[in-house]
């Protein structure tokens, strides 16, 4: 089974834009972040199918380097926003402003008006300011004193979270996890990756300063809008779609969990194929290209029993044995 975002699987080059442009990302993000290949390539699976991303790893393995790095090669505008118990959803949306000299108030946009939106550490702020971003990742548009604002385009919200340290956080509830299209999780470097990082800055790399790391930007908005087009005409099989609501279907009677995947889930898992189909070099969906997404895309949409989690079972091994019960289609 291939997992574009546990395996480093190659993608299939292509002669024509904009999937040679995307493709272009691993080798000029690579000049900064070391090893995390998986993960570059789960972002840009968010971004043709205009969906968010929770990246879950202990500190210190390149988050917000891997956000900003994508960002630089992308040539979009990013922000970041560090989230703390005292954070207001006024300081991610913005707020009203009163100005003195014309007696009248005026918006001032908060950092959520930007392409890419590194929310680092959202289980750290409590739920009134998480919720903020729900009208942002579902509407794309923020409410303020009644009045609509259009967020610009791409938009994607990645989100980071420690899934070792709970002491002072909020988690995310269901709803706002099942708005985030993929959970990527971010391992720790392996030993010749470390080696390389440590190399790197030894002679004298500076992860605050990309330019000087030498990313170029590869691509950019109107990429992304005609590798949105191209993913939209990817051939959908009726069986490939019966097979993505069997196996949602399958998860929701599994004796390990109290939830499974939702009919939004479905739906995020039939995008993703495409998008991932899309980027392989094919115009239709395959079984495999299914059983790719499915971990990233589901796992943060089930919910296992206590009991079972007792016993150490994990949402991705619930999900890889539906995957291994679910009959495939020929």
């Amino acid at each position: 089974m291939m997992d574009p975002t546990t395996d480093n699987a190659g993608l299939t080059k292509a002669a024509g834009d904009p999937r040679a442009s995307l493709e272009t990302l691993r080798a000029e993000i690579a000049k900064a972040v070391v090893g995390q290949d998986p993960a570059v390539t789960g972002l840009v699976v968010a971004l043709l199918c205009r969906g968010h991303v929770l990246l879950e790893g202990v500190p210190g393995v390149a988050k917000t380097l891997l956000v900003r790095a994508l960002a630089s090669a992308l040539e979009l505008d990013t922000k970041r926003v560090q989230f703390t118990p005292d954070l207001m959803p006024s300081d991610v949306t913005g707020s009203l402003v009163y100005d003195t000299r014309s007696a009248e108030f005026s918006f001032q946009p908060g950092p959520v008006f930007t392409n890419l939106l590194l929310a680092d550490e959202i289980n750290r702020t409590p739920p009134k300011t998480q919720s903020s971003l729900l009208e942002a990742m579902e509407e794309r548009q923020v409410t303020v004193d009644g009045t609509p604002r259009p967020l610009p385009e791409p938009f994607l919200v990645a989100a980071t979270q420690n899934p070792v340290e709970y002491e002072g956080t909020y988690p995310l509830p269901e709803a706002q996890l099942d708005r985030f299209l993929l959970k990527l999780t971010i391992p720790l470097p392996s030993r010749e990756n470390e080696i390389d990082v440590l190399n790197r800055h030894a002679s004298g790399f500076d992860p605050r300063d990309l330019r000087a790391a030498g990313i170029r930007p590869v691509a950019g908005p109107a990429d992304i809008e005609a590798a949105r087009a191209a993913v939209a005409g990817t051939t959908v099989s009726p069986e490939i779609t019966a097979y993505v609501v069997d196996i949602c279907r399958a998860t929701r009677e599994s004796p390990s969990l109290t939830m499974g995947v939702s009919p939004r889930g479905a739906t995020a898992l039939l995008s993703t194929a495409r998008a991932w189909a899309w980027l392989t070099g094919r115009d239709y969906v395959t079984p495999d290209d299914v059983k790719a997404l499915a971990l990233p895309t589901l796992r943060h949409r089930v919910q296992l029993r206590p009991e079972a989690e007792m016993e150490g079972v994990t949402a991705d091994s619930v999900i890889n044995a539906v995957l291994a019960h679910v009959p495939v289609p020929r």
